[in-house]
């Protein structure tokens, strides 16, 4: 796929918003035919667009995780110290996002935990054993937004 289009942007704002909602729903909302809606959907899927459809989780009801945004400094930005430093965050699953960053800071990472002592378990054993780290400076989440806007809380 060369570009999105108009009618590709939205089917993917749909999709973004409720993963589950039925193609027939999809191509009412944007003005479609079934089959029309469900050959652009495929088409994005096979070209990479979609990569994928997750579930999110209200964690209120199964388990409270707190969401921890980790802002890292390396020592020197060369491209050796970039992929020593993101081939072993690959390697660790407790890191659930990790964006390369322009700005203060060099990559902004996200985990999860249920409490501070399993954070610190993270910090001691993960974080602080990364290459090339100078700084690491940890924010600990209050409450996820969109993810209230989405559950009607």
């Amino acid at each position: 796929m060369a570009t999105l289009d108009k009618i590709d942007r939205n089917i993917l704002r749909l999709l973004r918003v409720n993963a589950r909602m039925s193609n027939a729903a999809v191509a009412a909302e944007i003005g479609l035919s079934p089959s029309a809606c469900l050959r652009r959907i495929k088409l994005m899927e096979k070209a990479g667009v979609i990569s994928g459809y997750t579930a999110l989780i209200d964690t209120s009801n199964v388990e409270a995780m707190i969401a921890v945004i980790i802002n890292i400094t390396l020592e020197r930005q060369t491209e050796e110290y970039l992929n020593r430093f993101e081939a072993a965050v690959r390697k660790s699953p407790e890191i659930r996002e990790c964006y390369l960053m322009t700005g203060g800071s060099d990559y902004m990472l996200r985990v999860d935990v249920e409490n501070a002592g399993q954070f610190e378990r993270i910090h001691k054993e993960i974080l602080s054993t990364l290459p090339g780290v100078l700084r690491i400076h940890s924010s600990f989440s209050i409450r996820n937004v969109l993810a209230s806007l989405r559950t009607g809380r």
